[in-house]
Protein backbone atom coordinates (compact mmCIF):
# COMPACT_ATOMS: atom_id res chain seq x y z
CA UNK A 1 0.00 0.00 0.00
CA UNK A 2 1.60 3.43 -1.02
CA UNK A 3 0.70 5.27 2.17
CA UNK A 4 4.23 6.91 2.83
CA UNK A 5 4.23 10.75 2.78
CA UNK A 6 0.34 10.90 3.48
CA UNK A 7 -1.69 13.07 5.84
CA UNK A 8 -1.52 11.79 9.30
CA UNK A 9 -4.80 11.88 11.12
CA UNK A 10 -4.80 15.02 14.31
CA UNK A 11 -7.41 12.32 15.98
CA UNK A 12 -4.78 9.80 17.14
CA UNK A 13 -4.98 9.33 20.79
CA UNK A 14 -1.53 7.55 21.45
CA UNK A 15 -1.83 5.97 25.33
CA UNK A 16 1.14 3.32 24.76
CA UNK A 17 2.98 2.87 27.47
CA UNK A 18 1.06 5.07 29.81
CA UNK A 19 -1.53 2.67 30.79
CA UNK A 20 -0.70 1.34 34.19
CA UNK A 21 -3.21 2.31 35.35
CA UNK A 22 -6.90 3.04 34.20
CA UNK A 23 -7.57 6.15 36.04
CA UNK A 24 -10.30 7.23 38.91
CA UNK A 25 -14.17 7.51 38.11
CA UNK A 26 -15.00 3.87 36.86
CA UNK A 27 -15.46 0.57 38.46
CA UNK A 28 -15.05 -2.35 36.53
CA UNK A 29 -14.99 -6.25 37.33
CA UNK A 30 -14.14 -9.32 34.65
CA UNK A 31 -17.70 -9.02 33.58
CA UNK A 32 -16.78 -5.66 31.90
CA UNK A 33 -13.74 -7.09 29.79
CA UNK A 34 -15.66 -10.27 28.97
CA UNK A 35 -17.97 -7.95 27.33
CA UNK A 36 -15.87 -6.28 25.27
CA UNK A 37 -14.83 -9.29 23.87
CA UNK A 38 -17.69 -10.80 23.19
CA UNK A 39 -18.78 -7.87 21.53
CA UNK A 40 -15.78 -8.09 19.20
CA UNK A 41 -16.41 -11.79 18.19
CA UNK A 42 -19.52 -12.45 18.60
CA UNK A 43 -21.05 -8.64 16.62
CA UNK A 44 -23.02 -7.45 20.17
CA UNK A 45 -23.18 -4.13 21.26
CA UNK A 46 -21.32 -3.98 23.96
CA UNK A 47 -23.78 -1.77 25.39
CA UNK A 48 -26.18 -4.09 25.82
CA UNK A 49 -23.96 -7.15 26.82
CA UNK A 50 -22.60 -4.20 29.92
CA UNK A 51 -25.82 -3.71 31.17
CA UNK A 52 -26.20 -7.30 31.46
CA UNK A 53 -22.84 -7.24 33.98
CA UNK A 54 -23.71 -3.97 35.66
CA UNK A 55 -25.60 -5.19 38.40
CA UNK A 56 -22.17 -7.53 39.33
CA UNK A 57 -19.50 -5.79 38.71
CA UNK A 58 -20.84 -1.85 39.23
CA UNK A 59 -19.78 -0.95 35.55
CA UNK A 60 -20.51 2.93 35.04
CA UNK A 61 -20.52 3.60 31.50
CA UNK A 62 -20.40 7.09 31.18
CA UNK A 63 -17.64 8.19 28.77
CA UNK A 64 -14.26 8.80 30.10
CA UNK A 65 -11.29 8.88 28.61
CA UNK A 66 -8.28 5.85 29.60
CA UNK A 67 -6.05 5.92 31.92
CA UNK A 68 -2.52 7.00 31.85
CA UNK A 69 -1.31 10.05 29.69
CA UNK A 70 -1.99 11.19 26.19
CA UNK A 71 1.18 11.51 24.06
CA UNK A 72 0.06 14.77 21.79
CA UNK A 73 1.81 14.38 18.34
CA UNK A 74 2.20 12.17 15.50
CA UNK A 75 3.28 9.25 16.59
CA UNK A 76 6.89 8.41 16.11
CA UNK A 77 6.89 4.64 15.27
CA UNK A 78 6.62 3.21 11.92
CA UNK A 79 3.32 1.06 12.54
CA UNK A 80 1.65 3.77 14.62
CA UNK A 81 2.05 6.54 11.60
CA UNK A 82 0.28 3.92 9.20
CA UNK A 83 -2.62 3.49 11.00
CA UNK A 84 -3.11 7.34 11.43
CA UNK A 85 -2.58 7.90 7.65
CA UNK A 86 -5.38 5.45 7.10
CA UNK A 87 -7.30 7.53 9.40
CA UNK A 88 -6.67 10.26 7.76
CA UNK A 89 -7.25 8.78 4.27
CA UNK A 90 -10.75 7.30 5.70
CA UNK A 91 -11.77 10.67 7.07
CA UNK A 92 -11.12 12.27 3.40
CA UNK A 93 -13.35 9.37 2.08
CA UNK A 94 -16.10 9.50 4.12
CA UNK A 95 -15.93 13.31 5.02
CA UNK A 96 -16.60 13.41 0.73
CA UNK A 97 -19.15 10.73 0.07
CA UNK A 98 -21.37 11.67 3.38
CA UNK A 99 -20.95 15.43 1.91
CA UNK A 100 -22.52 14.50 -1.58
CA UNK A 101 -25.69 13.31 0.44
CA UNK A 102 -26.00 16.53 1.95
CA UNK A 103 -24.59 14.79 5.37
CA UNK A 104 -21.37 15.73 7.61
CA UNK A 105 -19.08 13.11 8.63
CA UNK A 106 -18.17 13.51 12.32
CA UNK A 107 -14.29 12.32 12.41
CA UNK A 108 -14.03 9.52 14.75
CA UNK A 109 -10.89 9.34 17.44
CA UNK A 110 -8.80 6.07 17.37
CA UNK A 111 -6.75 5.26 20.39
CA UNK A 112 -3.75 2.89 20.48
CA UNK A 113 -3.49 1.69 23.74
CA UNK A 114 -0.98 -1.45 25.18
CA UNK A 115 -2.97 -4.30 27.58
CA UNK A 116 -5.83 -2.44 28.88
CA UNK A 117 -8.42 0.25 28.31
CA UNK A 118 -11.18 2.14 29.56
CA UNK A 119 -13.61 3.06 26.87
CA UNK A 120 -17.28 4.41 27.41
CA UNK A 121 -18.18 0.93 26.71
CA UNK A 122 -16.64 -0.74 29.22
CA UNK A 123 -12.80 -2.19 29.60
CA UNK A 124 -11.41 -4.19 27.25
CA UNK A 125 -7.97 -6.29 27.49
CA UNK A 126 -5.58 -6.64 24.25
CA UNK A 127 -7.23 -9.87 24.03
CA UNK A 128 -10.87 -8.51 22.86
CA UNK A 129 -8.98 -7.15 19.62
CA UNK A 130 -9.80 -4.13 17.78
CA UNK A 131 -13.17 -2.49 18.39
CA UNK A 132 -15.73 0.32 17.80
CA UNK A 133 -17.54 1.76 20.75
CA UNK A 134 -20.66 3.72 19.58
CA UNK A 135 -21.29 5.60 23.25
CA UNK A 136 -18.14 7.53 22.59
CA UNK A 137 -17.18 7.12 19.08
CA UNK A 138 -13.69 6.17 19.38
CA UNK A 139 -11.80 3.37 17.32
CA UNK A 140 -9.41 1.15 19.96
CA UNK A 141 -6.28 -1.02 18.74
CA UNK A 142 -3.53 -2.63 20.68
CA UNK A 143 -1.00 -2.52 17.79
CA UNK A 144 0.28 -6.05 18.90
CA UNK A 145 -3.18 -7.38 17.02
CA UNK A 146 -1.16 -6.86 14.19
CA UNK A 147 1.30 -9.89 15.17
CA UNK A 148 -1.47 -12.18 15.43
CA UNK A 149 -3.01 -11.13 12.41
CA UNK A 150 -0.06 -12.38 10.66
CA UNK A 151 0.99 -15.16 13.12
CA UNK A 152 -1.77 -16.70 14.13
CA UNK A 153 -4.40 -15.71 11.24
CA UNK A 154 -1.82 -15.95 8.79
CA UNK A 155 -3.14 -12.94 7.37
CA UNK A 156 0.03 -10.36 6.66
CA UNK A 157 0.38 -7.51 5.12
CA UNK A 158 -0.20 -3.30 5.47
CA UNK A 159 -3.38 -3.64 3.49
CA UNK A 160 -4.75 -6.12 5.73
CA UNK A 161 -3.98 -3.93 9.05
CA UNK A 162 -5.50 -0.97 6.78
CA UNK A 163 -8.58 -3.46 6.23
CA UNK A 164 -9.17 -3.58 10.06
CA UNK A 165 -9.47 -0.40 10.45
CA UNK A 166 -11.64 0.53 7.43
CA UNK A 167 -13.99 -2.12 8.91
CA UNK A 168 -14.54 -0.42 12.08
CA UNK A 169 -14.61 2.86 10.56
CA UNK A 170 -17.53 1.24 8.41
CA UNK A 171 -19.05 0.89 12.29
CA UNK A 172 -19.04 4.71 12.61
CA UNK A 173 -19.90 5.24 9.17
CA UNK A 174 -23.07 2.95 10.43
CA UNK A 175 -23.68 4.83 13.49
CA UNK A 176 -23.59 8.24 11.96
CA UNK A 177 -26.45 7.03 9.63
CA UNK A 178 -28.73 5.40 12.51
CA UNK A 179 -28.37 2.00 10.89
CA UNK A 180 -26.29 0.79 14.47
CA UNK A 181 -29.58 2.32 16.61
CA UNK A 182 -32.07 0.76 14.35
CA UNK A 183 -29.76 -2.71 14.30
CA UNK A 184 -29.59 -2.67 18.16
CA UNK A 185 -33.43 -1.89 18.86
CA UNK A 186 -34.48 -4.71 16.36
CA UNK A 187 -32.40 -7.03 18.06
CA UNK A 188 -33.97 -6.56 21.25
CA UNK A 189 -37.20 -7.56 19.80
CA UNK A 190 -35.99 -10.80 18.33
CA UNK A 191 -35.35 -14.40 18.71
CA UNK A 192 -31.58 -15.35 19.41
CA UNK A 193 -31.30 -16.95 15.84
CA UNK A 194 -32.93 -13.49 14.29
CA UNK A 195 -30.28 -11.15 16.22
CA UNK A 196 -27.41 -13.21 14.86
CA UNK A 197 -28.48 -12.58 11.44
CA UNK A 198 -28.78 -8.88 12.27
CA UNK A 199 -25.19 -8.86 13.41
CA UNK A 200 -24.21 -10.87 10.74
CA UNK A 201 -25.69 -8.29 7.96
CA UNK A 202 -24.93 -5.27 9.90
CA UNK A 203 -21.06 -6.99 10.21
CA UNK A 204 -20.86 -7.47 6.27
CA UNK A 205 -21.91 -4.07 5.58
CA UNK A 206 -18.64 -2.89 7.56
CA UNK A 207 -17.30 -4.99 5.16
CA UNK A 208 -18.67 -3.50 2.38
CA UNK A 209 -17.85 -0.13 3.69
CA UNK A 210 -14.26 -0.88 4.16
CA UNK A 211 -14.43 -1.65 0.30
CA UNK A 212 -15.56 1.63 -0.54
CA UNK A 213 -12.93 3.54 1.03
CA UNK A 214 -10.27 1.57 -0.85
CA UNK A 215 -12.37 1.53 -3.77
CA UNK A 216 -12.46 6.19 -3.50
CA UNK A 217 -8.82 6.04 -2.05
CA UNK A 218 -7.18 4.31 -4.99
CA UNK A 219 -8.97 6.23 -7.41
CA UNK A 220 -7.84 9.69 -5.48
CA UNK A 221 -4.62 8.98 -4.25
CA UNK A 222 -4.01 5.43 -6.02
CA UNK A 223 -2.97 3.24 -2.96
CA UNK A 224 -2.94 0.41 -4.00
CA UNK A 225 0.26 -1.98 -4.66
CA UNK A 226 0.22 -5.11 -6.27
CA UNK A 227 -1.21 -7.95 -3.24
CA UNK A 228 -3.39 -5.63 -1.71
CA UNK A 229 -6.50 -7.08 -2.27
CA UNK A 230 -5.13 -10.59 -1.29
CA UNK A 231 -3.99 -9.39 1.49
CA UNK A 232 -7.33 -7.51 2.43
CA UNK A 233 -8.70 -10.63 1.50
CA UNK A 234 -7.32 -12.69 3.55
CA UNK A 235 -8.03 -10.61 6.40
CA UNK A 236 -11.32 -11.08 5.72
CA UNK A 237 -11.54 -14.64 5.32
CA UNK A 238 -9.31 -15.23 8.47
CA UNK A 239 -12.18 -13.53 10.60
CA UNK A 240 -14.93 -15.26 9.18
CA UNK A 241 -17.16 -16.92 11.81
CA UNK A 242 -16.41 -20.30 9.82
CA UNK A 243 -12.72 -19.88 10.20
CA UNK A 244 -12.99 -18.42 13.61
CA UNK A 245 -14.52 -21.89 14.80
CA UNK A 246 -13.41 -24.24 13.15
CA UNK A 247 -9.90 -23.24 14.09
CA UNK A 248 -11.04 -23.03 18.14
CA UNK A 249 -13.55 -25.72 18.09
CA UNK A 250 -13.01 -27.56 15.38
CA UNK A 251 -16.36 -27.96 14.30
CA UNK A 252 -18.83 -25.15 12.65
CA UNK A 253 -22.19 -23.72 14.19
CA UNK A 254 -23.60 -21.50 10.96
CA UNK A 255 -26.44 -20.68 13.49
CA UNK A 256 -24.34 -19.01 15.71
CA UNK A 257 -22.74 -17.04 13.19
CA UNK A 258 -22.98 -13.40 14.11
CA UNK A 259 -20.51 -11.75 11.70
CA UNK A 260 -20.32 -13.98 8.23
CA UNK A 261 -18.14 -16.45 6.76
CA UNK A 262 -15.21 -16.30 5.11
CA UNK A 263 -16.47 -16.23 1.60
CA UNK A 264 -19.34 -13.97 2.39
CA UNK A 265 -16.92 -11.64 3.92
CA UNK A 266 -14.50 -11.38 1.26
CA UNK A 267 -17.38 -11.27 -1.35
CA UNK A 268 -18.96 -7.79 0.32
CA UNK A 269 -15.79 -6.47 0.92
CA UNK A 270 -14.76 -7.07 -2.53
CA UNK A 271 -18.42 -5.48 -3.99
CA UNK A 272 -17.78 -2.57 -2.06
CA UNK A 273 -14.67 -1.95 -3.55
CA UNK A 274 -15.34 -2.63 -7.56
CA UNK A 275 -18.67 -0.07 -7.39
CA UNK A 276 -17.85 2.42 -4.34
CA UNK A 277 -21.37 3.49 -3.52
CA UNK A 278 -23.49 3.23 -0.68
CA UNK A 279 -26.69 1.29 -2.24
CA UNK A 280 -23.84 -1.23 -3.28
CA UNK A 281 -23.26 -2.26 0.45
CA UNK A 282 -27.73 -2.99 1.20
CA UNK A 283 -26.66 -5.73 3.11
CA UNK A 284 -30.03 -5.14 5.01
CA UNK A 285 -32.11 -5.43 1.84
CA UNK A 286 -30.15 -8.04 0.03
CA UNK A 287 -31.79 -11.43 -0.81
CA UNK A 288 -28.84 -13.75 0.07
CA UNK A 289 -25.26 -12.87 1.48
Amino acid sequence: MRWRGGRQSSNVEDYRGRSGRLGGGMKFGGGAIVALIAAYFLGVDPRLLLGLFSSVDSVQTEPAPPGGVQQTGAPDDELAQFISVVLADTEDTWGALLAQGGAQYVQPKLVLFEDQVRSACGVAGASAGPFYCPADQKLYIDLSFYRELRDKFQAPGDFAQAYVVAHEVGHHVQTLLGTSDQVHARREQVGEAEANALSVRQELQADCYAGIWAHHADRSRQILEQGDLEEALGAASAVGDDTIQRRSRGTVVPESFTHGTAEQRQRWFRRGLEQGTLETCDTFGARTL
